[in-house]
């Protein structure tokens, strides 16, 4: 129970920063697939997915629609719809197979990955699942139903460089034409960037567009590896901070499994929240802020 006595909250948005734009002779509000912001019955209507950590970091699911406010630039919004059931999301798989990633490390996240597609996810959702060394490449598209991809990892087998930033950058735009308003992404690495062509800041304006989590896991076992050749933790926090997910380091590949429960766990404890803008759309980006009232 969120006792406000206590403990404060914490609450991770997705996409803080919208750009809320209704070109005249838009196309029918069914059929906008733009990532930002989703527009429903003819009204700009933008939806918010929220986590909520108490003080000690633990989920917090029992909240209601009074509890939250929704700010857009400092202005406070009414809240039209709420929903703190677990709704369908679109998720993306971006996977390292780089050459340190072969052997028991590749065994290890195909292991995870099947349970976390299988076992974690619901047959509503949908999933792609990208791989990349210093090459990233979309190993399946959007596929509705995420058990049906656990064949796809058998056929991973790991070489080269590794290069985050470029898969991340081929993976985010893949969003803007998702079947689901809630999207993530799980990004799991052993390594630091080598080979990117893109920078860090290329990537975190697409996560913004993207209005997607990031999630990332680090696989980190010092003693074994140079350190030229470790994960770069830093890298990983900086590509999920602003997104409302998190960067988790682990300190070796059989940790993956309860890692990537966690972030099946916080995905299943959300809330889908939104509002109709009180300004009309004027073509510029907006920052939204979402509180829990006395937290």
């Amino acid at each position: 129970m969120f006792d406000r006595s206590r403990s404060s909250s914490f609450v991770r948005p997705a996409g803080v920063l919208l750009l809320l734009a209704l070109a005249a002779g838009a196309a029918p509000a069914e059929e906008q697939r733009a990532a930002v912001p989703r527009f429903r019955s003819g009204v700009d209507l933008v939806k918010v997915t929220a986590t909520v950590r108490d003080a000690e970091g633990r989920l917090v699911g029992d909240l209601t629609r009074d509890d939250f406010e929704i700010f857009e630039d400092g202005r406070p919004q009414r809240i039209t719809q709420f929903d703190r059931g677990r709704v369908p999301v679109s998720l993306g798989v971006v996977l390292d197979v780089s050459q340190s990633m072969l052997g028991q490390r590749m065994d290890d996240a195909r292991a995870a990955l099947r349970r976390f597609l299988v076992d974690l996810l619901e047959p509503g959702d949908e999933v792609f699942l990208m791989v990349f060394n210093h090459d990233p490449k979309l190993e399946a598209p959007w596929t509705l139903g995420p058990s049906r991809l656990r064949g796809r990892l058998d056929r991973i087998r790991p070489y080269g460089a590794t290069a985050i930033y470029d898969a991340l950058m081929m993976a985010l735009p893949l969003f803007a034409v998702r079947a689901h308003d809630r999207a993530a992404v799980v990004l799991i690495s052993d390594g630091s960037d080598t080979a990117s062509d893109v920078t860090r800041d290329d990537v975190r304006w697409q996560i913004r567009l993207s209005d997607a989590f990031v999630y990332a896991v680090g696989i980190d076992a010092p003693e074994r590896r140079p350190i030229n050749d470790r994960v770069n933790a830093r890298l990983l926090r900086d590509v999920t901070a602003e997104s409302g997910g998190y960067a988790e380091v682990i300190s070796d590949s059989p940790d993956l499994a309860p890692a990537t429960e966690r972030i099946a766990e916080e995905l299943n404890h959300q809330y889908t929240l939104a509002y109709a803008p009180t300004r009309p759309p004027d073509g510029r980006y907006r920052r939204i802020q979402v509180r829990v009232r006395g937290g």
